[in-house]
């Protein structure tokens, strides 16, 4: 084999190393409310430090969010040891949801119907992890599930002008790390509110704010590919995300 055929191969394991560790997650159907089906993937680390709930942003429907970042990045963490739960859309709003029904009731009971999945499979630390809209998500669970249920929450790209101004952050009780891309262009997004955003968190026991900068290069404002989406900057959010979630596990 020449050096340029071996290096084509080494190159092309690269590509699909994380597409192989994507396509490795087992998909589980949960119940939370009563009668509905929730549809979530779960990447399992070989032996877990911590748990983390992946909230995707959107419509909060998998198939619409195929490239973005939080299912660009499941098999860091997994390799670091943090295994990962990703929920797809209940069977109640087939298509996806608004951004208030991540505020709902009904959508903390899906998400405590993880947490006992996570805590069934491993006895460590569950995490909420939020991208987008998924920060409303993420923040909500955790100030209505308490520090039992979500030991911490990492909210990136938040969107302090939708749906996440009506979130009770102030009832956050735990760790809260907030990453935001200087470059963020999304209306619902500016850089400004999120690195003012620290002192809402006024009962988490330790917050820190991290900013990036340099992501994205093309697509929409809010959507794959931009700045919001953290696009092509994986390397430099990702290490922090892990090791404040070691650090304060």
């Amino acid at each position: 084999m020449n050096r340029s055929n071996a290096a084509a191969i080494l190159l092309l394991a690269a590509l699909l190393g994380p597409a192989r560790a994507a396509r490795s997650a087992e998909r589980v159907e949960l119940s939370g409310q009563p009668g509905i089906v929730l549809p979530v993937l779960y990447y399992a680390a070989a032996k877990p430090v911590a748990s983390a709930i992946f909230f995707v942003g959107g419509d909060g429907d998998l198939s619409h969010e195929t490239d973005s970042f939080l299912l660009r990045v499941p098999d860091r963490f997994v390799a670091a040891g943090v295994s990962v739960a990703v929920p797809d859309t209940p069977s109640d709003h087939p298509g996806g949801f608004g951004p208030f029904f991540r505020t709902w009731s009904a959508h903390v009971e899906d998400v405590a119907a993880i947490v006992a999945f996570l805590k069934q499979k491993a006895p460590v630390p569950v995490w909420a992890i939020g991208a987008s809209n998924g920060t409303i998500s993420a923040a909500n669970v955790a100030a209505l599930l308490g520090p039992h249920a979500i030991a911490g929450v990492v909210l990136t790209s938040s969107v302090w002008l939708d749906a996440l101004a009506e979130v009770p952050v102030v009832k956050i009780a735990v760790p809260v790390l907030v990453v935001h891309s200087r470059d963020d262009a999304c209306p619902a997004s500016p850089f400004a509110l999120a690195e003012k955003s620290l002192p809402r968190f006024a009962a988490a026991p330790a917050k820190e704010f991290i900013a990036v900068a340099g992501a994205g290069g093309g697509g929409p404002r809010c959507g794959t590919g931009s700045p919001h989406d953290l696009y092509g900057i994986e390397d430099q959010v990702v290490p922090p995300i892990i090791a404040w979630i070691k650090a304060h596990g």
